[in-house]
């Protein structure tokens, strides 16, 4: 075997060994999902709270791990069998996959003031109509988790939740907020946190619904709240993460790369290894032309 044959063969159990890996990830995605689709309590118990929509978060990672799987599978195959076919649609799902990704990046860069207002318009609409469809708690869900997480209240600060209807039921001119902006760390009295936690955890039940719409969990202003605008939380954690974020679009695209070169290395050999099939009639012309007599 000549040191081409042998560096071509490395390249191909490689690109194996490589799909192998992202459809075991794949796999563990795809489970995790339907864990979090199935057994929605169970899930709640083990991470310890439940601000994001359960449904919508386990969809999009069962059909993430399915896409990885595939794509994957596209991989494995057609680098152990060296299919032209296989390895150019995982080339292709490749290419494709690293376009929308660099075409994101330039649209976030070039409109990044209209995606900030467009972000903030979408905020404070979700904060003016906050609880009052209880079939429709998606976004509001999704916003409460941002401000536990961010350690954040309302947008620009606690005071947008002035536009918030439904936490000015009592008719009292008290400003009040959801118990996701309680500041857990700022006293030892954790019962903001506890009705929270409770809160979260009853809509998975079967009263989910009456539980909802009669108990809204919130807090006076006054009490220890965060009082730091989301705005203001969110750039600095992105100028907290960027070196992060900015390693892990270049590592996941610097794979993808070099997918596609050694799926290409893996089809040129392909192509030079199949024997060139004759044309019908080919060997009647070619005895024409050197007049040798058949």
């Amino acid at each position: 075997m000549s040191a081409q044959e042998s560096c071509l063969s490395l390249i191909k159990y490689f690109l194996f060994v490589f799909n192998l890996f992202f459809f075991v990830l794949g796999g563990l995605i795809f489970c995790f999902g339907t864990w979090i689709l199935i057994d929605k309590t169970s899930f709640v118990s083990f991470v310890g709270l439940s601000f994001v929509p359960l449904q919508t978060w386990s969809k999009v990672l069962s059909v993430s791990g399915v896409l990885t799987m595939a794509l994957a599978l596209l991989g494995c195959v057609g680098a152990l069998k060296e299919l032209r076919c296989l390895l150019g649609l995982y080339f292709g799902m490749l290419l494709l996959l690293f376009a929308t990704q660099i075409t994101l990046g330039i649209l976030i860069s070039t409109q990044r003031v209209r995606l900030e207002r467009r972000v903030q318009e979408l905020v404070l609409r979700t904060i003016q109509s906050y609880r009052t469809n209880p079939d429709e708690t998606a976004a509001e869900e999704s916003w409460d988790y941002a401000q536990f997480q961010l350690r954040c209240c309302g947008w620009q600060s606690p005071r947008d939740w002035n536009k918030a209807q439904m936490l000015k039921a009592n008719g009292s001119e008290e400003l009040f907020v959801p118990c996701s902006c309680y500041n857990s760390t700022a006293t030892n009295d954790s019962s903001g946190f506890d009705k929270l936690f409770l809160s979260q955890l009853s809509r998975l039940g079967p009263r989910a619904k009456l539980r909802q719409t009669a108990d809204i969990c919130a807090l006076p202003a006054k009490a220890h709240i965060y009082r730091e605008g989301c705005a203001r939380s969110l750039q600095k954690w992105l100028h907290n993460n960027i070196i992060s974020i900015v390693g892990i679009c270049l590592g996941v695209g610097l794979l993808e790369v070099s997918g596609m070169a050694l799926c290409l290395q893996l089809q040129r050999r392909a192509m030079g290894g199949e024997p060139a099939l004759p044309l019908p009639g080919a060997e009647a012309r070619l005895h024409d032309t050197l007049d040798i007599p058949v």
